[in-house]
């Protein structure tokens, strides 16, 4: 198979994973926090298929994400 079929072809299902997974995510994990069901997915995936150890780095990565959040959406200050 050439380099561009596999690459439509792992896009393609990679799209459809994404769809169903989001869907389910709406309809059977609205009550749970985001965190939970985002964390209980990546972090595996990164120990297990990705062979990466956790890290003290990534609290710290989370956290200056959480400040970008942060300043993005505070209020914009009033002017005078």
């Amino acid at each position: 198979m050439s380099v561009l079929a596999r690459t439509t072809v792992l896009l393609i299902l990679s799209n459809i994973f994404m769809t169903f997974a989001w869907y389910a995510h709406l309809r059977n994990l609205s009550d749970r926090k985001w965190w939970v069901t985002t964390l209980s997915v990546f972090v595996p995936f990164a120990i297990l298929y990705m062979r990466q150890p956790v890290r003290l780095d990534f609290l710290w990565a989370g956290l200056c994400l959480l400040g970008a959040v942060y300043f993005i959406f505070r209020s914009a200050p009033s002017t005078p």
